[in-house]
Protein backbone atom coordinates (compact mmCIF):
# COMPACT_ATOMS: atom_id res chain seq x y z
CA UNK A 1 0.00 0.00 0.00
CA UNK A 2 1.25 3.45 -0.70
CA UNK A 3 1.59 6.04 1.66
CA UNK A 4 0.98 10.18 1.05
CA UNK A 5 1.66 12.61 3.40
CA UNK A 6 -0.99 15.21 3.62
CA UNK A 7 -0.22 18.67 5.05
CA UNK A 8 -3.84 20.59 5.44
CA UNK A 9 -3.96 23.36 8.07
CA UNK A 10 -8.18 23.03 7.98
CA UNK A 11 -9.29 19.76 9.37
CA UNK A 12 -12.19 18.44 11.06
CA UNK A 13 -12.88 18.97 13.89
CA UNK A 14 -12.44 22.74 13.02
CA UNK A 15 -15.79 23.77 10.94
CA UNK A 16 -14.96 25.09 7.79
CA UNK A 17 -15.69 23.87 3.85
CA UNK A 18 -11.77 23.95 3.49
CA UNK A 19 -11.34 21.19 5.99
CA UNK A 20 -13.78 19.41 4.03
CA UNK A 21 -11.60 18.31 1.33
CA UNK A 22 -8.54 16.72 3.16
CA UNK A 23 -11.14 15.16 5.41
CA UNK A 24 -12.30 13.03 2.45
CA UNK A 25 -9.18 12.60 1.66
CA UNK A 26 -7.95 10.95 4.93
CA UNK A 27 -11.91 8.86 5.26
CA UNK A 28 -11.82 7.23 1.63
CA UNK A 29 -8.25 6.93 0.44
CA UNK A 30 -7.46 3.40 1.89
CA UNK A 31 -10.27 1.89 -0.18
CA UNK A 32 -8.38 2.90 -3.46
CA UNK A 33 -4.40 1.01 -1.87
CA UNK A 34 -3.25 4.57 -0.31
CA UNK A 35 -2.55 5.22 3.22
CA UNK A 36 -2.55 8.99 4.38
CA UNK A 37 -1.06 10.57 6.91
CA UNK A 38 -2.30 13.88 8.10
CA UNK A 39 -0.48 16.43 9.39
CA UNK A 40 -3.03 19.43 10.53
CA UNK A 41 -3.18 21.67 13.80
CA UNK A 42 -5.37 20.88 16.64
CA UNK A 43 -8.84 22.46 16.60
CA UNK A 44 -10.64 23.20 20.22
CA UNK A 45 -13.71 24.85 18.86
CA UNK A 46 -13.50 26.55 22.03
CA UNK A 47 -15.73 29.86 20.67
CA UNK A 48 -17.63 28.69 17.94
CA UNK A 49 -17.05 31.48 15.83
CA UNK A 50 -13.85 32.81 13.79
CA UNK A 51 -11.98 33.61 17.08
CA UNK A 52 -11.27 29.38 17.21
CA UNK A 53 -8.92 30.12 14.22
CA UNK A 54 -6.39 31.86 16.80
CA UNK A 55 -7.20 30.54 20.17
CA UNK A 56 -4.37 28.26 21.06
CA UNK A 57 -4.46 24.32 21.68
CA UNK A 58 -5.37 22.88 25.20
CA UNK A 59 -2.62 20.59 24.40
CA UNK A 60 1.21 21.48 24.19
CA UNK A 61 2.12 18.54 22.68
CA UNK A 62 1.80 16.48 19.79
CA UNK A 63 -1.28 14.49 19.80
CA UNK A 64 -1.00 11.12 17.21
CA UNK A 65 -4.05 9.18 16.50
CA UNK A 66 -3.52 6.22 14.65
CA UNK A 67 -6.41 3.86 12.79
CA UNK A 68 -5.80 0.86 10.59
CA UNK A 69 -6.68 3.58 7.71
CA UNK A 70 -5.56 6.76 8.60
CA UNK A 71 -2.49 8.11 10.69
CA UNK A 72 -3.47 12.04 12.01
CA UNK A 73 -0.79 14.01 13.43
CA UNK A 74 -2.12 17.23 15.39
CA UNK A 75 0.19 19.80 16.12
CA UNK A 76 -0.23 22.19 19.29
CA UNK A 77 -1.19 25.76 18.17
CA UNK A 78 0.26 28.97 19.76
CA UNK A 79 -0.85 32.01 19.08
CA UNK A 80 1.45 34.72 17.51
CA UNK A 81 1.10 38.41 19.75
CA UNK A 82 -1.49 39.78 17.23
CA UNK A 83 -3.35 36.79 17.92
CA UNK A 84 -3.22 37.26 21.54
CA UNK A 85 -3.91 40.89 21.64
CA UNK A 86 -7.18 40.15 19.47
CA UNK A 87 -8.40 37.44 21.92
CA UNK A 88 -7.96 39.52 24.88
CA UNK A 89 -8.58 43.06 23.63
CA UNK A 90 -11.04 42.18 20.97
CA UNK A 91 -11.00 43.65 17.50
CA UNK A 92 -11.17 47.28 18.30
CA UNK A 93 -8.04 47.82 20.04
CA UNK A 94 -4.76 48.00 19.34
CA UNK A 95 -5.23 47.30 15.47
CA UNK A 96 -2.52 49.35 14.59
CA UNK A 97 0.11 46.74 16.40
CA UNK A 98 -1.78 43.87 15.36
CA UNK A 99 -1.03 44.86 11.35
CA UNK A 100 2.20 45.40 12.33
CA UNK A 101 2.50 41.67 14.08
CA UNK A 102 0.28 40.14 11.36
CA UNK A 103 2.69 41.59 8.40
CA UNK A 104 6.13 40.81 10.06
CA UNK A 105 4.58 36.73 10.06
CA UNK A 106 2.90 37.44 6.55
CA UNK A 107 6.48 38.40 4.97
CA UNK A 108 8.93 36.67 7.06
CA UNK A 109 7.19 32.98 6.90
CA UNK A 110 8.36 32.59 3.48
CA UNK A 111 12.23 33.24 4.53
CA UNK A 112 12.46 31.71 8.20
CA UNK A 113 10.54 28.13 9.46
CA UNK A 114 8.31 30.96 11.83
CA UNK A 115 4.65 31.82 12.55
CA UNK A 116 1.85 30.08 13.68
CA UNK A 117 1.55 27.15 11.13
CA UNK A 118 5.10 26.45 11.17
CA UNK A 119 4.47 23.45 13.59
CA UNK A 120 3.15 21.49 10.90
CA UNK A 121 6.61 21.91 8.92
CA UNK A 122 8.85 20.15 11.64
CA UNK A 123 5.88 17.58 12.68
CA UNK A 124 5.97 16.79 8.98
CA UNK A 125 9.77 17.15 8.75
CA UNK A 126 10.39 14.53 11.90
CA UNK A 127 7.86 12.29 10.15
CA UNK A 128 9.92 11.56 7.43
CA UNK A 129 12.76 11.67 9.07
CA UNK A 130 12.12 7.94 10.01
CA UNK A 131 9.31 6.80 7.75
CA UNK A 132 9.28 6.66 4.05
CA UNK A 133 6.16 8.20 1.88
CA UNK A 134 5.54 8.00 -1.97
CA UNK A 135 4.20 11.21 -2.26
CA UNK A 136 2.98 14.97 -0.28
CA UNK A 137 0.83 16.56 -0.89
CA UNK A 138 -0.01 19.85 0.05
CA UNK A 139 -3.86 21.72 0.01
CA UNK A 140 -4.50 25.40 0.64
CA UNK A 141 -4.54 28.00 1.42
CA UNK A 142 -2.72 28.87 3.39
CA UNK A 143 -0.32 28.55 0.84
CA UNK A 144 2.63 28.48 3.38
CA UNK A 145 1.73 24.46 3.15
CA UNK A 146 3.23 25.06 -0.70
CA UNK A 147 6.53 26.30 0.79
CA UNK A 148 6.78 23.26 3.11
CA UNK A 149 6.33 20.70 1.00
CA UNK A 150 8.55 22.18 -1.64
CA UNK A 151 11.17 22.17 1.09
CA UNK A 152 10.62 18.56 2.35
CA UNK A 153 10.12 17.20 -1.29
CA UNK A 154 13.92 18.76 -1.88
CA UNK A 155 14.69 17.40 0.95
CA UNK A 156 13.99 13.66 1.42
CA UNK A 157 13.43 13.59 -2.48
CA UNK A 158 9.86 12.81 -2.32
CA UNK A 159 7.49 14.12 -5.25
CA UNK A 160 5.14 16.39 -4.25
CA UNK A 161 1.46 17.63 -5.22
CA UNK A 162 0.14 21.56 -4.61
CA UNK A 163 -3.56 20.99 -4.20
CA UNK A 164 -5.34 24.77 -5.41
CA UNK A 165 -8.83 25.03 -3.54
CA UNK A 166 -8.51 28.51 -4.53
CA UNK A 167 -6.28 30.31 -6.67
CA UNK A 168 -3.36 32.06 -4.64
CA UNK A 169 -1.66 35.33 -6.26
CA UNK A 170 -4.35 34.77 -9.32
CA UNK A 171 -6.66 37.69 -7.55
CA UNK A 172 -7.09 41.32 -7.88
CA UNK A 173 -8.64 42.15 -4.65
CA UNK A 174 -5.18 42.77 -2.79
CA UNK A 175 -5.60 45.85 -1.19
CA UNK A 176 -1.44 45.95 -0.69
CA UNK A 177 0.06 45.53 -4.11
CA UNK A 178 3.20 44.62 -2.18
CA UNK A 179 1.81 41.42 -1.10
CA UNK A 180 0.31 41.10 -4.02
CA UNK A 181 3.86 41.03 -5.49
CA UNK A 182 5.48 38.97 -3.05
CA UNK A 183 2.80 36.40 -3.19
CA UNK A 184 3.54 36.01 -7.00
CA UNK A 185 7.46 35.42 -6.57
CA UNK A 186 6.73 33.00 -3.45
CA UNK A 187 4.53 31.03 -5.89
CA UNK A 188 6.74 30.97 -8.65
CA UNK A 189 9.97 29.70 -6.18
CA UNK A 190 7.98 27.12 -4.25
CA UNK A 191 5.80 25.73 -7.47
CA UNK A 192 9.32 24.93 -9.04
CA UNK A 193 9.86 21.35 -8.07
CA UNK A 194 6.31 20.46 -8.21
CA UNK A 195 4.98 17.62 -9.66
CA UNK A 196 1.91 17.95 -10.00
CA UNK A 197 -0.69 20.80 -9.33
CA UNK A 198 -4.76 19.59 -8.41
CA UNK A 199 -6.85 22.10 -8.31
CA UNK A 200 -10.88 21.80 -8.39
CA UNK A 201 -12.11 23.56 -11.60
CA UNK A 202 -10.93 24.40 -15.31
CA UNK A 203 -11.18 28.33 -14.41
CA UNK A 204 -9.20 27.89 -11.25
CA UNK A 205 -6.77 26.28 -13.77
CA UNK A 206 -7.09 28.83 -16.13
CA UNK A 207 -6.03 31.38 -13.72
CA UNK A 208 -2.78 29.30 -11.94
CA UNK A 209 -1.16 29.06 -15.06
CA UNK A 210 -1.09 32.13 -16.32
CA UNK A 211 1.90 32.47 -13.66
CA UNK A 212 2.66 28.69 -13.24
CA UNK A 213 3.45 27.25 -16.48
CA UNK A 214 5.00 24.04 -17.88
CA UNK A 215 3.15 22.09 -15.00
CA UNK A 216 1.36 18.80 -15.39
CA UNK A 217 -2.57 20.05 -13.99
CA UNK A 218 -5.21 17.64 -12.79
CA UNK A 219 -8.75 18.86 -11.61
CA UNK A 220 -10.25 17.26 -8.76
CA UNK A 221 -13.58 18.46 -8.28
CA UNK A 222 -15.07 19.32 -4.70
CA UNK A 223 -17.97 17.09 -4.08
CA UNK A 224 -20.39 15.81 -1.36
CA UNK A 225 -19.92 13.74 1.73
CA UNK A 226 -21.24 10.15 1.19
CA UNK A 227 -22.82 10.58 4.36
CA UNK A 228 -24.72 13.46 3.61
CA UNK A 229 -27.43 11.76 1.44
CA UNK A 230 -28.11 9.43 4.37
CA UNK A 231 -28.37 11.80 6.54
CA UNK A 232 -31.12 13.65 4.87
CA UNK A 233 -32.54 10.56 3.79
CA UNK A 234 -35.20 10.48 6.53
CA UNK A 235 -35.36 14.08 7.38
CA UNK A 236 -38.60 15.43 6.20
CA UNK A 237 -38.92 19.18 5.10
CA UNK A 238 -40.90 21.50 6.68
CA UNK A 239 -44.67 21.36 5.47
CA UNK A 240 -46.39 24.38 6.94
CA UNK A 241 -43.79 27.16 6.34
CA UNK A 242 -41.69 27.65 3.31
CA UNK A 243 -37.98 27.60 4.26
CA UNK A 244 -34.98 28.95 2.37
CA UNK A 245 -31.36 27.85 3.41
CA UNK A 246 -28.01 29.35 2.91
CA UNK A 247 -25.25 28.02 3.84
CA UNK A 248 -21.32 29.45 3.79
CA UNK A 249 -19.90 32.62 2.85
CA UNK A 250 -21.61 35.63 1.29
CA UNK A 251 -19.71 37.73 -0.79
CA UNK A 252 -19.69 41.21 -1.65
CA UNK A 253 -20.40 39.95 -5.12
CA UNK A 254 -23.31 38.35 -3.69
CA UNK A 255 -26.90 40.14 -4.58
CA UNK A 256 -27.97 39.41 -1.13
CA UNK A 257 -29.31 42.77 -0.63
CA UNK A 258 -31.68 42.48 -4.12
CA UNK A 259 -32.95 38.86 -2.97
CA UNK A 260 -33.70 40.01 0.68
CA UNK A 261 -35.78 42.81 -1.45
CA UNK A 262 -37.51 40.60 -3.48
CA UNK A 263 -38.28 38.60 -0.58
CA UNK A 264 -39.88 41.73 1.52
CA UNK A 265 -42.05 42.61 -1.11
CA UNK A 266 -42.97 38.91 -1.62
CA UNK A 267 -44.00 38.80 2.03
CA UNK A 268 -45.79 42.32 2.48
CA UNK A 269 -47.73 42.12 -1.08
CA UNK A 270 -48.91 38.74 -0.10
CA UNK A 271 -49.96 40.06 3.55
CA UNK A 272 -47.88 36.16 4.96
CA UNK A 273 -48.26 35.80 8.46
CA UNK A 274 -46.25 33.86 10.98
CA UNK A 275 -48.81 30.72 12.01
CA UNK A 276 -45.99 28.78 13.69
CA UNK A 277 -47.27 30.05 17.42
CA UNK A 278 -51.10 29.82 16.52
CA UNK A 279 -52.60 26.16 16.95
CA UNK A 280 -55.85 27.94 15.83
CA UNK A 281 -54.26 29.82 12.82
CA UNK A 282 -52.14 26.54 12.16
CA UNK A 283 -55.38 24.47 11.71
CA UNK A 284 -56.53 26.73 8.75
CA UNK A 285 -53.70 26.42 6.89
CA UNK A 286 -54.39 24.36 3.80
CA UNK A 287 -58.38 24.87 3.82
CA UNK A 288 -58.75 28.38 3.45
CA UNK A 289 -57.24 29.30 0.22
CA UNK A 290 -56.74 32.68 1.04
CA UNK A 291 -54.90 32.09 3.91
CA UNK A 292 -50.92 32.71 3.40
CA UNK A 293 -47.78 30.75 4.67
CA UNK A 294 -45.00 32.22 6.48
CA UNK A 295 -41.29 32.08 4.88
CA UNK A 296 -38.68 31.69 6.61
CA UNK A 297 -34.67 32.33 5.22
CA UNK A 298 -32.19 30.38 7.08
CA UNK A 299 -28.58 31.06 7.29
CA UNK A 300 -26.01 28.64 8.47
CA UNK A 301 -22.24 29.45 9.52
CA UNK A 302 -22.44 32.95 7.34
CA UNK A 303 -19.33 34.78 7.37
CA UNK A 304 -20.96 38.20 7.84
CA UNK A 305 -23.70 37.30 10.89
CA UNK A 306 -23.42 40.95 12.42
CA UNK A 307 -23.60 42.85 8.97
CA UNK A 308 -26.33 40.64 7.77
CA UNK A 309 -28.49 41.89 10.64
CA UNK A 310 -27.64 44.99 10.42
CA UNK A 311 -28.58 45.56 7.05
CA UNK A 312 -31.85 44.02 7.88
CA UNK A 313 -32.77 46.10 10.18
CA UNK A 314 -31.66 49.03 8.35
CA UNK A 315 -33.82 48.58 5.37
CA UNK A 316 -36.09 45.51 5.70
CA UNK A 317 -37.08 45.22 9.55
CA UNK A 318 -40.20 43.29 8.70
CA UNK A 319 -37.58 40.67 7.87
CA UNK A 320 -36.18 40.25 11.16
CA UNK A 321 -39.10 37.61 12.38
CA UNK A 322 -38.18 35.45 9.38
CA UNK A 323 -34.73 35.49 9.52
CA UNK A 324 -32.51 32.60 11.51
CA UNK A 325 -29.35 32.87 11.63
CA UNK A 326 -26.97 29.90 12.70
CA UNK A 327 -23.58 29.35 13.90
CA UNK A 328 -21.37 27.16 12.17
CA UNK A 329 -22.44 23.74 13.22
CA UNK A 330 -20.19 20.55 13.18
CA UNK A 331 -21.25 18.92 9.92
CA UNK A 332 -23.31 16.08 11.02
CA UNK A 333 -25.57 18.84 12.85
CA UNK A 334 -25.68 21.16 10.18
CA UNK A 335 -26.59 18.28 7.37
CA UNK A 336 -29.79 17.33 10.43
CA UNK A 337 -30.60 20.97 10.31
CA UNK A 338 -30.35 22.22 7.05
CA UNK A 339 -31.98 18.98 5.23
CA UNK A 340 -35.72 20.74 6.80
CA UNK A 341 -35.57 23.28 4.51
CA UNK A 342 -37.81 22.96 1.09
CA UNK A 343 -35.33 24.76 -0.74
CA UNK A 344 -31.97 26.33 -1.24
CA UNK A 345 -30.18 29.42 -2.22
CA UNK A 346 -27.49 29.59 -4.41
CA UNK A 347 -25.61 32.75 -5.69
CA UNK A 348 -24.21 32.85 -9.14
CA UNK A 349 -20.67 32.65 -8.86
CA UNK A 350 -19.81 32.17 -12.64
CA UNK A 351 -16.98 30.98 -13.32
CA UNK A 352 -15.79 29.79 -9.54
CA UNK A 353 -18.29 26.67 -8.65
CA UNK A 354 -18.01 26.41 -4.76
CA UNK A 355 -18.61 23.78 -2.85
CA UNK A 356 -22.24 24.28 -1.17
CA UNK A 357 -23.70 23.08 -4.45
CA UNK A 358 -22.64 19.71 -3.68
CA UNK A 359 -24.10 19.56 -0.51
CA UNK A 360 -27.27 20.99 -1.62
CA UNK A 361 -27.31 18.27 -4.63
CA UNK A 362 -26.50 15.43 -1.87
CA UNK A 363 -29.72 16.65 0.46
CA UNK A 364 -32.12 16.14 -2.57
CA UNK A 365 -33.76 19.71 -2.13
CA UNK A 366 -34.24 21.94 -4.94
CA UNK A 367 -31.91 24.49 -5.63
CA UNK A 368 -32.64 28.19 -6.35
CA UNK A 369 -30.07 30.19 -8.21
CA UNK A 370 -29.45 33.71 -8.26
CA UNK A 371 -29.31 35.34 -10.87
CA UNK A 372 -28.62 34.38 -14.14
CA UNK A 373 -29.06 37.78 -15.92
CA UNK A 374 -29.65 40.36 -12.84
CA UNK A 375 -28.20 44.31 -13.76
CA UNK A 376 -27.60 44.77 -10.06
CA UNK A 377 -25.88 41.39 -9.74
CA UNK A 378 -23.84 42.62 -12.92
CA UNK A 379 -22.32 45.53 -11.57
CA UNK A 380 -21.88 43.83 -8.41
CA UNK A 381 -19.43 41.36 -10.14
CA UNK A 382 -17.86 44.38 -11.97
CA UNK A 383 -17.00 45.58 -8.65
CA UNK A 384 -16.16 43.20 -6.50
CA UNK A 385 -15.19 40.13 -8.64
CA UNK A 386 -12.34 38.71 -7.44
CA UNK A 387 -10.66 36.95 -10.28
CA UNK A 388 -8.61 38.42 -12.95
CA UNK A 389 -9.01 38.27 -16.66
CA UNK A 390 -12.36 36.32 -16.67
CA UNK A 391 -13.36 37.56 -20.12
CA UNK A 392 -9.80 35.70 -21.42
CA UNK A 393 -11.64 32.52 -19.93
CA UNK A 394 -11.46 29.87 -23.08
CA UNK A 395 -14.26 27.64 -21.14
CA UNK A 396 -18.11 28.39 -19.78
CA UNK A 397 -18.62 31.25 -17.08
CA UNK A 398 -21.57 29.42 -15.61
CA UNK A 399 -20.43 26.12 -14.11
CA UNK A 400 -23.03 26.11 -11.10
CA UNK A 401 -26.03 26.68 -14.35
CA UNK A 402 -24.05 23.91 -15.95
CA UNK A 403 -24.36 21.79 -13.05
CA UNK A 404 -28.10 22.00 -12.16
CA UNK A 405 -28.74 21.83 -15.69
CA UNK A 406 -27.15 18.64 -15.71
CA UNK A 407 -28.06 17.09 -12.70
CA UNK A 408 -31.63 18.32 -12.86
CA UNK A 409 -31.63 19.70 -9.55
CA UNK A 410 -33.04 23.49 -9.42
CA UNK A 411 -34.04 26.59 -10.81
CA UNK A 412 -32.44 29.20 -13.06
CA UNK A 413 -33.60 32.50 -11.53
CA UNK A 414 -32.69 35.39 -14.21
CA UNK A 415 -33.65 38.19 -12.35
CA UNK A 416 -35.53 39.68 -9.11
CA UNK A 417 -38.96 39.60 -11.30
CA UNK A 418 -38.19 36.05 -12.01
CA UNK A 419 -37.81 35.51 -8.46
CA UNK A 420 -40.78 36.83 -7.31
CA UNK A 421 -42.46 34.59 -9.53
CA UNK A 422 -40.74 31.50 -8.54
CA UNK A 423 -41.64 32.49 -5.08
CA UNK A 424 -44.96 32.53 -5.76
CA UNK A 425 -44.74 28.91 -7.48
CA UNK A 426 -43.03 27.29 -4.69
CA UNK A 427 -45.38 28.40 -2.40
CA UNK A 428 -48.28 27.40 -4.45
CA UNK A 429 -46.76 23.31 -4.63
CA UNK A 430 -45.76 23.59 -0.42
CA UNK A 431 -49.29 24.56 0.22
CA UNK A 432 -50.91 21.97 -2.54
CA UNK A 433 -48.53 18.89 -1.45
CA UNK A 434 -46.62 19.27 2.15
CA UNK A 435 -43.93 19.58 -0.14
CA UNK A 436 -40.88 21.12 -2.84
CA UNK A 437 -39.99 18.25 -5.20
CA UNK A 438 -36.32 17.77 -6.44
CA UNK A 439 -36.05 15.48 -9.34
CA UNK A 440 -32.35 15.37 -9.53
CA UNK A 441 -30.52 12.62 -11.57
CA UNK A 442 -27.05 11.50 -11.25
CA UNK A 443 -26.02 13.65 -8.36
CA UNK A 444 -24.08 10.49 -7.17
CA UNK A 445 -21.60 11.37 -9.90
CA UNK A 446 -19.83 14.16 -7.54
CA UNK A 447 -19.70 12.36 -3.86
CA UNK A 448 -16.08 13.05 -2.75
CA UNK A 449 -15.59 9.17 -2.34
CA UNK A 450 -15.05 9.33 -6.21
CA UNK A 451 -12.74 12.01 -6.25
CA UNK A 452 -10.83 10.56 -4.22
CA UNK A 453 -10.75 7.47 -6.66
CA UNK A 454 -10.05 9.83 -9.67
CA UNK A 455 -7.20 11.15 -7.51
CA UNK A 456 -5.72 8.30 -5.76
CA UNK A 457 -5.66 6.64 -8.84
CA UNK A 458 -3.06 9.85 -9.80
CA UNK A 459 -1.55 9.07 -7.40
CA UNK A 460 -0.73 5.88 -8.04
CA UNK A 461 0.69 6.53 -11.08
CA UNK A 462 3.11 9.32 -9.15
CA UNK A 463 6.38 7.33 -9.21
CA UNK A 464 6.58 7.61 -12.91
CA UNK A 465 7.90 10.90 -12.33
CA UNK A 466 10.45 9.62 -10.14
CA UNK A 467 12.07 7.76 -13.71
CA UNK A 468 11.56 11.02 -15.54
CA UNK A 469 8.47 10.08 -17.15
CA UNK A 470 5.75 12.81 -16.88
CA UNK A 471 1.88 11.86 -15.65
Amino acid sequence: MKKILILAYDFPPYVSVGGLRPASWAKYMHEFGIFPIVVTRQWDNKYGNALDYIAPSESKEIIIENTDTVTIIRTPYKPNLANKILLKYGNKKYKLIRKFVTAFYETFQWIFNIGTKSQIYFAAKNYLKNNNVDCIIATGDPFILFRYASKLSKKFNIPWIADYRDPWSQTYNHSNKIFLKWNEINEKIFLKNVSLITTVSAFFKFQIERLVKNKNFQIITNGYDDNIPILAENIKQNSKVLNIGFAGTIYKWHPVEVFLKTINKFITENNFQDVSNSPSLRGLCGVNPHFQREVKLNFYGINIPNELQNLIAEKFPNLKKHINIFPKLKNEKYIQEAAKNNVFLLFNDSEYIGTKIYDYMAMKRKIILCFSNDEESKILKQNYYPYKNQKEFPYSDRLQIDLIEETNSGIIVENSEKLYNTLESLNKELKENGFITCDSVNTENYSRRIQVQKLAEIITKINLIKNGTKL
